[in-house]
This record gives C-alpha cells, structure tokens and sequence, in this order.
C-alpha cells in the first residue's frame, strides 16, 4: 500500500498517478496539470483530433481528454514515459499494421516520449472510430 505525500489518498501501486485535489474541468487544465515533457504531445495530439472531428465535443470523462458527439468517440491521457490512446479494441485490431512498434493492449495504444507522434495515423484512427461507431 501506497499512501501519497501530498494529498494523502491510498493506493495498490507505489507511485500510482491520480489527481490531488480537484480534478481538471477542461482538457486545457488537464494539459496544463501535466508534467512539462508531456505537454507538447498532448497538445498535438488535441489539436490533431480537433482537426479530424471539428464536430465533437471536446470535455473531460474517466478524468481525461474525451471527445464526444452522442457517444464517447476517443480518450487520450499522459502517463509517466508515454500519452495512451484509447480508441477501442477494434480500432487496435483495424489499425495493427500501422500500429506497429507501438505498445497496444486491449483498446489502448502507447506512444512513447522518446518518437516522434504519428499524427497522420493519430488523425486516421479518430476518424475511424467516429465513421465506424467503434468507440471505447
């Protein structure tokens, strides 16, 4: 058992990441509440998803950056050496090929702060998800 310094909650995993506090109402608290190595890449991948479904709406749900038009559509979210992407099973399975040299597991993909982001692919798979109705 964990018990953080700072707010003082219990966890299973040492080190365990959550929220002190009050949790971020906009994806721009959510990023800003980020550590420094993580924001650019939120960033980019926000921007690239805003681009690709200029209709969603943008909001905060499972405490990270959703995109929504009548049913959740994608999730992405900062961990410790990687932004997870939260697409859905099916979109991992549509996407392998290209998805290769990345980390998935069942509806997440892992791209680490050491590449480069593939925006494209990043962009395709936000697309999909919404045209399909594949959505986590």
């Amino acid at each position: 058992m964990w018990i953080c310094p700072k707010c003082g909650r219990d966890f299973k995993k040492e080190n365990q990441g959550h929220y002190c506090g009050k949790k971020p109402e906009t994806v721009e608290e959510y990023i800003a509440a980020q550590p420094e190595k993580s924001q650019q890449y939120l960033k980019e991948i926000r921007e690239v998803i805003r681009r690709a479904l200029p209709e969603a709406k943008e909001k905060i749900s499972w405490s990270m950056p959703t995109y929504w038009n009548k049913h959740n559509i994608i999730h992405f979210a900062a961990h410790k050496n990687h932004v997870g992407l939260y697409a859905g099973t099916e979109a991992v399975i549509e996407f392998g090929g290209r998805l290769e040299g990345y980390k998935t597991s069942k509806g997440a993909i892992q791209f680490p702060y050491d590449k480069d982001l593939p925006l494209d692919l990043i962009g395709d798979i936000a697309k999909w998800c919404y045209e399909t109705g594949n959505h986590p």
